[in-house]
């Protein structure tokens, strides 16, 4: 592919994707995000309000978890029982750092809240380990979940979302999203602003905080919400939430910055009630230009191959 062509694409990528059915007053190309890729849909309806590259495959991090507890409650494990952090955990997560004591035990819905709120990798890790069948079994049946939800475009490698190779798209996580915050356990879990946990064998506490700030202060309504981030993945954020009398699944992948997401929903939230969503820094826009750039030179790649 030629410098021209890849500039070419990325012009007509740069571009918000025009949703079908928005009129005037909620004209896509008003709403800017910091976000590669974005979907907003009405929860109740299932319309797409809004997309920008939607069908984009990347690197999902943390959102992995909300897989990872569907799985853990589709097969009516009990939630009481206790499991036990191993040294198998800790390298499952590639020694990445946990507060969790190996060899203390906690019980699972405690396990899967810490996953699901504070985004516990090490949590994520015990759940899957603690599977019948074990890790192998356990993303077989993340996998067969994804494929029966329709998400043609997801795979999952692990439990945790660690590795970059759990990759969607924007517009499979609005059906993860969907389905997900059907489950009580994952709505409450996943909304608990700040939690303490204690742990046995040997006894501690340890406290911990959503790491979705919206959640954590209580600045949206939010019945269910998962953040994610890797280096590969960028910023993420999944929610449904209630704006302004309206229920809302809101998908956001590779913000730019720590904050861009906050950032993203408070334009979305503004796009929705005035049609303007305000604009992004430059930065970003420059992060998206590099972002989409290095995807067509991938593609280019893989079709020459």
């Amino acid at each position: 592919m030629t410098r021209i062509m890849i500039s070419l694409f990325i012009a007509l990528f740069i571009a918000p994707v025009m949703a079908a059915g928005n009129n005037d007053a909620h004209n896509p190309a008003n709403l800017q995000l910091a976000s590669v890729s974005a979907v907003v849909m009405d929860a109740n309806s299932g319309e797409v309000l809004y997309q920008k590259y939607a069908n984009m495959v990347k690197p999902m991090a943390s959102l992995t978890k909300v897989m990872t507890a569907m799985v853990v409650l589709d097969a009516k494990l009990p939630l009481n029982e206790a499991i036990r952090f191993s040294q198998d955990d800790r390298k499952a997560i590639n020694y990445y750092h946990s507060r969790i004591r190996v060899d203390s035990e906690l019980a699972r819905g405690e396990v899967l809240r810490l996953a699901l709120m504070s985004s516990e990798n090490l949590a994520a890790a015990a759940l899957g380990r603690n599977f019948p069948g074990g890790l192998p079994a356990f993303v077989a049946k993340m996998n067969a979940k994804a494929r029966a939800l329709g998400m043609k475009n997801t795979h999952y490698v692990d439990s945790s979302g660690l590795s970059h190779e759990n990759v969607s798209t924007a517009a499979d996580l609005a059906k993860l999203v969907a389905a997900a915050a059907k489950y009580k356990e994952i709505t409450n879990y996943s909304t608990t602003p700040i939690y303490t946990a204690n742990f046995s064998r040997p006894r501690y506490r340890l406290d911990y905080v959503n790491t979705n700030p919206l959640v954590r202060y209580q600045r949206w309504d939010v019945a269910m919400s998962k953040t994610g981030y890797l280096n590969e993945a960028g910023r993420c954020l999944v929610m449904k939430a209630n704006v302004d009398g309206k229920d809302l699944v809101i998908v956001m992948l590779d913000s730019f910055g720590k904050t861009s997401p906050m950032g993203d929903a408070g334009r979305i939230k503004r796009w929705l009630a005035s049609g303007n969503g305000g604009s992004v820094a430059s930065a970003a826009k420059e992060y998206q230009k590099r972002k989409i750039a290095t995807h067509l030179a991938s593609r280019a790649t893989a079709s020459i191959r």
